[in-house]
């Protein structure tokens, strides 16, 4: 027999008493929504908390991350390893319950959350991945992916932008096993969302593709129950359970007021809501009753895996080459192919970094099945495109090509999804400058350790004619802040494949291709220097006089400017830079090396010039754009803002002379 009801109050309980003890947190949605988190996680959701990364879990995301005391109650419960102690160290420093949820952090957290909609954005991701893999392993009989991905949003969630994004989406493209949740309890932080939030949300989901299902009481077990069931059943559209709930519930002098979203009770208001729950238990307590149910209902879930490992052991049997397929999908063990192979780094020509990074990828796509990915709407502009790979449509989630639409938000959320998934490696494209849309999500995958690709072409002014809107400026440095983030902005073909090598061996670390629109140069000696984020290019005659250092398409502008500079009998060393980050982690005796301390250094970019004085040091100088571009042909915007040969090689004879 499980006992519900007290379990319930078991979880509003502890999760009140934590942020009381802590005096910092949120403890509105926990009241509030502990009836169908319970009810699913009880009840409707398959997952093992004796191995939390069982593949075929049903994933759960808390969008409305500011919830987290609801998460780490249910964990607790649930029997995640989440201890009381942790429980009792809410929002304290090394605690396992930090203020909101963190993957990789805390067992059984899915995601990292907080940021509102990058929840069910990231939920989408995740149910398109489950979708994707089910289609190429399933067979009739052998449902081994087969699960639901839900996620729990608040008011707030599906105020934000990425949300309507990903929800638009989702909706196109009929992600039947994504199950969203709704805490309708009408209440922001500023008071009623009437203020600023009136719109029939019913109405919207539907509109968008979305099956709707409305509970009316957020206490009644049976009927979330029953929308979760329907919900379930639905496989061609996603769906949205939207649960009538009272922020705060169990407190008499809270409950429904905009003071219960972001603030503790207080210890006469909690002892308010212990009285009104019928709670007398001691603090921090699991009434024995509530632990043998949880017990029996642990013990149930056990079999959900149980039940799908006989299932995967006779399709191992049955279907051998899929099985060891699939292993080597989710183990992501297609990456050795491409280390080892030479015909990878082979690319003739000059062109652009775009068009090298198109060959690079559909070479990938050839030795590595388990690649998948898109752009906002531009693969034509992007060149990321695989040739041979179909494409993920609503009437056939077979294909690798995902068109994301005008959706560069949610486009880098879903990207998160389809990585903590696993069983794919995802890679998502546009032009550099709109990264402005995609760096809170950009910033999650960083935080959350997760190497997703960016391909981020029409990098510089060198876009042209399309003027200051669409030409980067500041977006490199931006990017390059990012903590655990590498920006790779490659000069010719070959430092284009080895930096998607150095993408896809990353094991914790997101990178971002940052490629060229116009032609570049293809160098000799390139290639492999990459890998170390800056390397000799083209060495000094004879003792270095001056040292020119740039990444991407202003190598070619130091490359002619040193030639120049021989002839006038000035020895100087081109450095190509394609990374910083690369190039911080070498030792200091390589770092030192490649750009001496105390020689005249000159770094040209066609981006801000903020962050490189690091690098050309005390004698140096940077030559770079601290305004906004231009509209018009390519070479007369870098003429204009004097980015040229002759500009370099005048700014290297002025540093000379002093």
């Amino acid at each position: 027999m499980y006992h519900d009801q007290e379990t319930i109050n078991t979880i509003r309980i502890i999760s009140a008493e934590a942020i009381q003890k802590a005096n910092s947190g949120h403890p509105g949605l926990p009241l509030g929504a502990a009836p169908m988190t319970y009810a699913l996680w009880a009840k409707k959701m398959k997952h093992n908390p004796k191995n939390p990364q069982w593949f075929n879990r049903d994933r759960f995301v808390l969008s409305a991350g500011h919830g987290s005391m609801l998460l780490y109650s249910l964990l607790h419960l649930f029997g995640y390893g989440l201890t009381m102690d942790d429980i009792k160290s809410f929002r304290q420093i090394g605690s396992k319950t930090p203020g909101h949820p963190e993957f990789g952090h805390t067992v059984g957290v899915e995601m990292t959350t907080g940021p509102l909609g990058q929840g069910i954005a990231t939920a989408a991701g995740m149910a398109l991945a489950e979708s994707y893999l089910a289609n190429q392993f399933n067979k009739e009989g052998f449902s081994i992916v087969d699960h639901f991905t839900y996620t729990l949003c608040g008011d707030g969630c599906l105020m934000e932008g990425i949300s309507a994004e990903a929800a638009s989406l989702a909706g196109t493209l009929k992600l039947g096993k994504l199950i969203a949740f709704y805490d309708s309890n009408s209440i922001s932080i500023e008071g009623s969302t009437d203020i600023a939030f009136r719109e029939d949300v019913s109405k919207r989901f539907q509109a968008y593709g979305w099956q709707v299902i409305e509970v009316e009481d957020g206490n009644d077990l049976d009927s979330i129950e029953e929308a979760i069931d329907k919900a379930q059943a639905e496989e061609q559209k996603p769906s949205l359970i939207i649960v009538k709930t009272l922020i705060g519930y169990g407190c008499p002098s809270k409950q429904g007021k905009a003071s219960a979203h972001g603030e503790p009770l207080g210890e006469d208001n909690l002892n308010q809501t212990k009285s009104f729950l019928n709670w007398n238990e001691e603090p921090f307590t699991v009434p024995s009753i509530v632990s043998e149910s949880m017990e029996q209902i642990i013990s149930k879930l056990e079999s959900y895996e149980a039940e799908w490992n006989e299932l995967l052991a006779e399709y191992k049997k049955q279907y051998p080459e899929m099985a060891d397929a699939f292993e080597k999908w989710i183990s992501n063990a297609y990456v050795e192919d491409v280390v080892n192979n030479k015909e990878f780094f082979e690319y003739q020509g000059n062109k652009a970094t775009r068009v090298s990074s198109y060959e690079a990828l559909n070479k990938l796509s050839k030795l590595m099945p388990n690649l998948i990915g898109g752009s906002a709407d531009l693969s034509p502009s992007t060149k990321s495109i695989m040739e041979d790979r179909g494409h993920f449509t609503s009437e056939d989630h077979s294909g690798a090509n995902l068109h994301f639409g005008v959706r560069e938000h949610a486009m880098a959320a879903m990207a998160n999804g389809i990585m903590l998934h696993k069983g794919l490696v995802p890679y998502i494209a546009g032009f550099f400058v709109f990264s402005d849309y995609m760096k809170p999500s950009m910033r999650l995958a960083s935080l959350m350790n997760l190497p997703v690709i960016y391909i981020l072409t029409h990098d510089s002014i060198g876009v042209g004619e399309d003027g200051p809107t669409h030409q980067p400026i500041e977006h490199l440095l931006m990017l390059r802040s990012i903590p655990n983030f590498n920006v790779i902005r490659p000069a010719d073909a070959k430092e284009t494949a080895a930096a998607w090598v150095s993408a896809l061996t990353s094991k914790k670390t997101p990178t971002a291709l940052i490629l060229s629109r116009q032609n570049l140069m293809q160098y000799e000696n390139s290639g492999e220097g990459l890998y170390k984020g800056a390397y000799l290019l083209k060495e000094e005659s004879k003792r270095v006089d001056i040292i020119l250092v740039a990444s991407g398409s202003e190598v070619e502008l130091i490359f002619k400017a040193a030639e120049e500079l021989e002839k006038q009998g000035i020895s100087s060393r081109v450095v190509s830079m394609p990374s910083w980050k690369l190039f911080d982690a070498q030792n200091d005796e390589y770092k030192n090396k490649i750009l001496p301390k105390g020689e005249k250094i000159l770094a040209v970019e066609a981006a801000t010039t903020i962050g490189w004085h690091k690098y050309t040091g005390d004698n140096g100088f940077v030559m770079g754009i601290d305004g906004f571009g231009a509209s018009g042909p390519a070479e007369k915007v870098y003429e204009e803002m004097g980015l040229t040969v002759d500009a370099v090689v005048k700014k290297a004879k002025e540093m000379l002379a002093k």
